[in-house]
């Protein structure tokens, strides 16, 4: 019998050490999307931080499909500090699985940019409720944001 690894649900494991390196491709990919993000940070220092301080520092969720990591979940404390999937992953259910997963963990705050419609679409989805909406000022990109609750 094939199976199609793709269509198998997604496998939701604690991240480790080994894995920044895919972590950090996976955030510098999800966020070169985002256009409207200016450059604060090399490549070479988004990395250097992914691995030296939040996958030490987080608790950190990676899913895995067809055994590759393709996307992650950073808790920090009651906060959802970040969620990204490989651009070549999402909309196959491994955002929701990484929620689900930290939804479990305790209730939730996070913070989007308010130009990320469709993030915000789908923290909406999944019953976070907008609670505050920020002009940027809190956030080192300096963009309007919105703090929703879960």
């Amino acid at each position: 019998m094939n199976v199609d690894l793709d269509e198998q649900p997604p496998l939701v494991r604690r991240g480790e050490s080994g894995d920044a390196d895919r972590i950090a491709e996976i955030f510098l990919a999800a966020r070169a999307e985002m256009t409207y993000l200016p450059d604060l940070h090399t490549d070479e220092e988004t990395r250097d931080w992914i691995t030296g301080v939040m996958v030490p520092s987080h608790e950190v969720w990676v899913a895995e499909t067809g055994g590759r990591v393709a996307g992650f979940a950073a808790l920090n404390g009651h906060w959802l500090e970040h969620l990204y999937i490989d651009p070549a992953a999402q909309g196959r259910g491994l955002g929701t699985a990484l929620l689900e997963r930290a939804k479990q963990r305790r209730p939730l705050d996070l913070y989007v940019f308010q130009r990320n419609a469709g993030a915000r679409r789908f923290y909406e989805r999944h019953g976070f409720t907008a609670v505050e909406w920020g002009d940027g000022s809190g956030n080192e990109e300096g963009l309007p944001d919105a703090r929703y609750r879960w």
